[in-house]
């Protein structure tokens, strides 16, 4: 008996109910070893009624059990798998996502994300969205501020959105958010009563978009937990680049869920979670000039940065095309080596 059998509290007036599935209507050998084992299940997958569903448990199974072979994993090994991932569970709250930061330090979000969101023709490349996004940011007007006051050193960010061909996207939304110079996002303090670092605005006839913001600070993932073990245990640090988060969405375009990396950071190479495309990696111009500080609408004038990027969407024409041809082709590759 498995933990698996114990894990329901039982109504003692009640007999157990099974799920109204009958046996398979073919004969399974009795295990006589390890590959017996993953044949059998291979075999019951291919009941599967959904397509899509069938091919990804086939190789999910056949991945992962090749992975227990080739590792030759110990029962001790294996159980503190089990209580890493039941402690990745339990650390998740409505605020904190552990299960997402595990996949993030893997690489599998930035995976996920790359293949879902090909591009070609100039569009701009996707980045991991984060744990960090809210949808209560204030609409602002252009050369509006996302971040109150004193949240850190000045940066102007200004650009258009464009089509493919070059032509201007008028209305489109763009939903931008960082992280303050302390290292933190608004929804980190527990003080929290507005939205901060912040903001959401609309692109101009000419598809031009500008807004002031701060500097984005490198930063460190959350190290208090299980994934901050894993990490540890890895030899790997826990800090994400300098960036600057975006979301730019139109009528009739796929949505763009990006981030820019201003240059010169030194974790760049090495970002924890992945996200950083050099496509994405950008230049900040240093601007000494009080006057422009001033006419740019920053309180204290003095100094700024500033980020000059377009952004170039697909349409969600164009998008669906490209995921359909990949998801097309890896299928494909699947069953030519299946049948081989």
């Amino acid at each position: 008996m498995t933990q698996g059998d114990f894990d329901q509290t039982q109504d003692s007036a009640k007999p157990a109910v099974s799920n109204g599935i009958p046996p398979p209507t073919f004969t399974l050998p009795l295990p006589a070893g390890p590959d017996i084992i993953t044949a059998n299940l291979l075999l019951l997958i291919g009941q599967t009624p959904n397509p899509r569903l069938k091919f990804i448990y086939q190789l999910l199974v056949q991945h992962l059990h090749a992975f227990v072979k080739e590792s030759n994993l110990s029962t001790d090994e294996w159980m503190a798998a089990i209580q890493f991932l039941t402690r990745i569970g339990q650390t998740c709250t409505p605020l904190r996502q552990e299960m997402i930061l595990l996949s993030d330090v893997l690489g599998v979000s930035a995976l996920v994300d790359s293949l879902n969101n090909p591009v070609s023709g100039g569009a701009t490349e996707n980045s991991v969205l984060g744990p960090f996004y809210t949808d209560d940011a204030e609409d602002i007007d252009f050369g509006g501020s996302i971040a109150s006051e004193g949240k850190g050193d000045y940066m102007y960010v200004e650009g258009r959105v464009l089509t493919t061909e070059g032509k201007p996207i008028e209305g489109a939304i763009i939903d931008t958010w960082e992280a303050d110079s302390n290292g933190f996002y608004d929804t980190q303090y527990a003080d929290r009563t507005r939205a901060d670092c912040r903001g959401r605005l609309h692109t101009g006839k000419d598809g031009s978009f500008g807004y002031r913001a701060i500097v984005p600070p490198a930063y460190p993932i959350p190290g208090d937990g299980p994934v901050g073990e894993l990490l540890v245990s890895q030899g790997r640090h826990n800090m994400r680049p300098n960036h600057l988060h975006m979301i730019v969405e139109a009528p009739g375009y796929h949505q763009l869920i990006t981030s820019l990396y201003p240059e010169g950071c030194p974790y760049l190479g090495s970002d924890s979670v992945f996200g950083v495309k050099k496509s994405l990696v950008v230049k900040l111009e240093q601007v000494d000039d009080d006057a422009e500080a001033r006419k740019r609408g920053f309180p204290k004038g003095g100094s700024f940065k500033l980020l000059k990027r377009d952004i170039v969407l697909l349409t969600e024409e164009q998008s669906r095309t490209m995921r359909q041809q990949a998801r097309s082709e890896s299928e494909a590759g699947y069953l030519q080596v299946k049948d081989n």
